[in-house]
């Protein structure tokens, strides 16, 4: 089973806090689980929201980025 930790990036001034999602279908479904956004995985810099780090059985630990969409952007 694939084990998610969320890392919140979204408040920079608080520092990150952490997050834990014991099952998930995908980094970005345990990063909506955790935050109640939906993420993409490519975006500027200024849009990141969230760092997911997840290990499949027998892998090595993996991080994806994952940002607001652009279309959130302008809602904002």
């Amino acid at each position: 089973m694939t084990h998610y930790r969320i890392v919140d990036c979204r408040n920079q001034t608080d520092g990150a806090a952490e997050l834990e999602v014991p099952s998930a279908t995908s980094p970005e479904d345990a990063a909506f689980k955790a935050l109640g956004e939906s993420l993409v995985r490519s975006g500027r810099r200024s849009d990141l929201r969230a760092r997911v780090y997840f290990q499949h059985p027998g892998q090595v630990l993996s991080m994806v980025r994952l940002y607001a969409k652009a279309t959130d952007r302008a809602a904002q």
